[in-house]
């Protein structure tokens, strides 16, 4: 029988090439200055400070925008990682004036982008055990499921209603987070399994209708176009679903095989500082901010609940929160985010969209990403 050895140098070097294996895929240990702790915090406290915002524009809301409810979800999930009863405290009297004379801030709850803000004070009741935010998140998941009510109920809303989805459904990409997003923090606060069961019905249908052979979404049937942010949100929507989907619930399978479909093509796509761009497949579109903090933290959960490979997405994900926090001013504002965005047939469209600074499309997944990396 013959016997290999191997000599010092290629044993030094084996050795070697594995502890920067082991360095890249680290999700724990970052350099000063780049750290979970360090970054959500600036961000976070940057959010407190900031009053209600409208989408950039100088006016102040007449109620609260789903950027800023995604962003206050985010500081809050960073405060309980991270045991700031301060932060929660803060996150809790920006709230407060709801209850009163700013109550008209709420949003009605009949379209996607406003029903999402029930997250918030679900989350605030899980976290205080305060009854108040329980009873106006849970009556704001309900109605996501009620009989179609209201102006805005047309015969899509029907349709979909009678198929067991959401009257609020409409299939476009970014919509799947905005409607599993609610109902999952419901699941989470009340344990009923009907609102999972919702979430994870949205999902499937959602899959079914955008996700490509190539892994990644068209932003609507119609639309055939991979741009950053949608896939983002479908992304995150994903990640934060199967983290509460029961593993005996039935459509796990289905949404998983999504999830990591996606995962896997997304490696494939980012670029040698850590990015993604506004259209993923587009090289020559523009390095996109709020993307790369959403694929980022759908990759660092993923690692994190052992559905990726660590060898192989670690990385990945590492260099995504790298690459990102490039991306964040001293003060706590994110750049290079691309503004809110209409669904249209054009790539031109896509390219010319508004790169905005502290726009909280890219606060928000910055503070999760936080979040995901404490937790």
């Amino acid at each position: 029988m013959k016997k290999y050895f191997l000599s010092a140098g290629i044993l030094s070097l084996l050795l070697s090439t594995r502890l920067i294996a082991q360095e890249n895929a680290d999700l724990r240990n970052f350099p000063k200055g780049s750290t979970p702790l360090e970054i959500g915090k600036l961000v976070a406290d940057h959010f407190i400070e900031t009053p209600h915002t409208n989408f950039g524009r100088p006016t102040p809301p007449k109620v609260i925008t789903y950027p800023e409810t995604c962003t206050w979800y985010g500081a809050l999930t960073f405060s309980k990682v991270t045991g700031n009863k301060t932060m929660l405290q803060q996150l809790a009297d920006r709230f407060e004036s709801f209850f009163g004379k700013d109550s008209s801030m709420i949003p009605v709850p009949d379209h996607v982008d406003y029903s999402v803000f029930g997250t918030v004070p679900l989350e605030l009741y899980m976290q205080t055990k305060d009854k108040k935010y329980l009873e106006l998140g849970k009556r704001i998941a309900d109605n996501q499921w009620a009989t179609p009510s209201g102006p805005r109920v047309n015969a899509d809303s029907k349709r979909y209603y009678a198929m067991g989805l959401s009257w609020q459904t409409r299939l476009w990409v970014d919509d799947m987070f905005m409607i599993t997003a609610l109902q999952t923090q419901a699941y989470r606060a009340t344990g009923e399994r009907s609102y999972i069961d919702h979430a994870a019905k949205e999902a499937v249908a959602y899959l079914d209708s955008l996700q490509q052979p190539n892994g990644l979404f068209y932003h609507a049937p119609d639309v055939p176009y991979f741009w950053g942010r949608g896939a983002g949100w479908f992304a995150v929507g994903m990640a934060e679903l199967l983290r509460s989907l029961p593993k005996n619930h039935p459509d796990r399978a289905r949404i998983m095989k999504g999830y990591t479909t996606m995962m896997a093509s997304l490696k494939k796509y980012q670029d040698a500082n850590g990015m993604w761009h506004q259209l993923i497949d587009d090289p020559a579109s523009w390095p996109e901010m709020s993307c790369t903090g959403m694929f980022t933290f759908a990759m660092i959960t993923g690692v994190k609940e052992g559905w990726l490979n660590k060898n192989e997405f670690g990385p990945v994900a590492r260099k995504g929160w790298l690459g990102m926090v490039n991306y964040i001013n001293p003060n706590g504002d994110t750049r290079e985010v691309c503004e809110g965005t209409n669904k249209k047939n054009d790539r031109q469209y896509y390219l010319d969209r508004k790169r905005n600074i502290g726009d909280m499309h890219g606060q928000a997944p910055v503070l999760w990403c936080a979040t995901a990396l404490l937790r």
